[in-house]
């Protein structure tokens, strides 16, 4: 071991100076390459190449190996001269294992958090260097180059830009090495300055691959941040459709930036408030799934709780706002179908999607219509009914701080009833179709979904009104034997119709109420429509009619209809919706 020690400090003391020496070397190249454009000049670079990649390679191992960049141009003075040098020289640039090193270089040396003044400066000009790489330019020696190899300069820059991009790539996609020496560079430190680098090139199909890789690589390292600057300018981008993302790209978007994720919730939004209104529900679905807003959110819980609080406080402020509701129930829609795609172990418990929902509440309205036997669905809308009917009794009951709470109970149970409305859909259909069965129940849990907030106290007399209406259309559609009762046809338009001195029920319950009469009571198809045709037509509800029966008809598809009546049932919406056509365009 004695004998060992003199030579290992004779190498820990001369590795630096013969660093210097050798860089000064190449540095007098890089000056002598620079200064000159003539055969010989191109002649000395081509036979340097070799070796200048193998010192290339040393630097770039000696810059992962130092703590900081700070550090490192203590030790090379002259190294961003020598390495800008090199990256304006296209003879340099033009060789692939040349170029691929000096990026690499360039990353090692960018300073995520800069300390000094030195760092600072050494992140501007890494970003400018990078530009120049990427972008296409007039330096004399670049046109010489292309002038000389016959290639024309858009084919030249493309050609640079691609196997750049193509290098960065590779780059970025190296494992984390933070692990080991704490002295040592983590290579996601690379990522940064990559992202940097692209923001210039976010609307360049070229960079396309890298964008993406950018955007999903896996986030295991604190260090591996992509810059602000990167992510506003894919927003801008994409929000303006000057760039083409990846589906899987897109969603990652909004993973990492907050502002392009709300934007993109506020577009859906603004696509079905007026005076966008009046989509077909089905073309709402198909407009929701295509946002890839579901997909997203079943993919990431930070994200679907984003999208929640937005909804959420949209309902606040809309809160008879039923194109409002309308999206959100699509929107949840879209969203179960998503998660039921998803492998168990990619997905997160649904209970972490919904926090603040009655946990209590919560499976019993996810689960679907269709995936409990047809026979339990009134046993279950009683269950659903009772308590929420407790929750807002408790709400009554509180006062102060308690009675804020309870109010921030029943609004969330409200609102997931809303996210769920495929079991108010199934109350509807099974108060369409009930006997002399007790439907109070039924009849509560609709008027809590029209009228949530009590406001006044009015929640009583809101019942009232509409069970009076229920029992006028028991009386129009299940009396088989007499003409149609003038009086009640005269009674379900005054319903309809907001009365100035006392609370009425929403025009679009009594309207659902009667729609599904219409659909499935035993009335003859020509009394339906004859029924439905003379309402709608003296309250003017005609479009809000047609609506409810494109709602009802996707909702059926679902599952939500007894299958022993599906055909007679679908037979008959087609019958109505043909009426309301006609109508409307009369």
């Amino acid at each position: 071991m004695s004998q060992l020690q003199p030579l290992i400090q004779l190498q820990q003391t001369t590795e630096p100076l013969l660093n210097v020496q050798e860089m000064q070397f190449w540095l007098d190249k890089a000056v002598a390459w620079g200064q000159a454009d003539s055969p010989e000049t191109q002649k000395d670079t081509g036979l340097h190449l070799s070796r200048l990649s193998s010192y290339l390679q040393q630097l770039l191992i000696h810059i992962n190996n130092t703590s900081s960049t700070t550090e490192t141009m203590k030790r090379l003075p002259y190294l961003g001269q020598f390495l800008g040098r090199l990256c304006w020289n296209p003879y340099v640039t033009a060789d692939d294992t040349s170029r691929r090193l000096l990026l690499q270089c360039l990353l090692g040396l960018y300073s995520e958090h800069p300390s000094s003044a030195v760092e600072r400066k050494a992140n501007q000009w890494i970003r400018k260097v990078l530009c120049q790489l990427a972008t296409e330019d007039d330096d004399a020696a670049a046109q010489a180059l292309m002038k000389c190899v016959g290639v024309p300069p858009k084919e030249y820059h493309l050609k640079v830009l691609r196997k750049m991009v193509a290098s960065l790539q590779e780059n970025i996609g190296k494992s984390c090495n933070s692990l080991g020496n704490i002295n040592q560079r983590c290579s996601c430190d690379s990522v940064l300055a990559t992202s940097e680098a692209c923001v210039p090139l976010v609307t360049c199909p070229e960079a396309a691959p890298l964008i993406g890789a950018l955007l999903q690589r896996p986030v295991t390292c604190v260090r591996a941040t992509l810059s602000e600057d990167f992510l506003d300018a894919l927003s801008s981008a994409y929000s303006s459709q000057g760039l083409s993302l990846e589906e899987q790209a897109v969603v990652s978007l909004w993973y990492h930036s907050l502002s392009s994720l709300e934007e993109a919730v506020l577009s859906l939004l603004e696509s079905v408030l007026p005076p966008n209104t009046g989509s077909a529900p089905l073309t709402l679905e198909q407009q929701v799934a295509q946002s890839l807003l579901p997909k997203a959110c079943a993919q990431h819980c930070s994200i679907f709780l984003v999208v929640n609080e937005i909804f959420r406080s949209v309902l606040k402020q809309a809160e008879g706002n039923e194109c409002v509701k309308s999206l959100i129930q699509t929107f949840t829609s879209c969203f179960l179908k998503e998660v039921a795609l998803l492998q168990p172990q990619k997905c997160a418990s649904l209970k972490m999607f919904f926090p603040q929902s009655p946990q209590s509440l919560l499976l019993p309205l996810l689960t679907l219509p269709s995936e409990m036997p047809q026979e339990a669905w009134r046993h279950h809308l009683n269950w659903l009914s009772s308590s929420l009917q407790r929750l807002t009794e408790e709400e009554e009951e509180g006062d102060g701080s308690s009675g804020t709470r309870g109010h921030h109970k029943v609004f969330e149970a409200w609102f997931l009833l809303v996210r769920c409305a495929h079991w108010v859909q199934v109350t509807v259909q099974l108060l369409g179709t009930s006997g002399h069965e007790d439907c109070g129940p039924l009849l509560w849990l609709l008027t809590f979904y029209y009228h949530p907030t009590n406001r006044g106290h009015h929640r009583a007399l809101q019942l009232v009104h509409v069970r009076e209406a229920w029992d006028h259309l028991r009386s129009l559609f299940l009396d088989l034997t007499h003409p149609l009762s003038v009086d009640h046809l005269q009674s379900m338009v005054t319903l309809l119709s907001p009365h100035p001195q006392q609370p009425s029920p929403f025009p679009l319950l009594i309207l659902s109420l009667l729609v599904s009469f219409a659909v499935f009571s035993q009335q003859s198809l020509s009394g339906s429509t004859q029924i439905l045709q003379t309402v709608v037509d003296q309250s003017g509800l005609v479009d809000e009619a047609a609506c409810v029966l494109d709602s009802l008809e996707l909702r059926l598809k679902e599952g939500s209809c007894l299958s022993s009546v599906t055909n007679r049932v679908h037979l008959r919406i087609k019958a109505l919706q043909n009426t309301l056509t006609h109508m409307h365009a009369a």
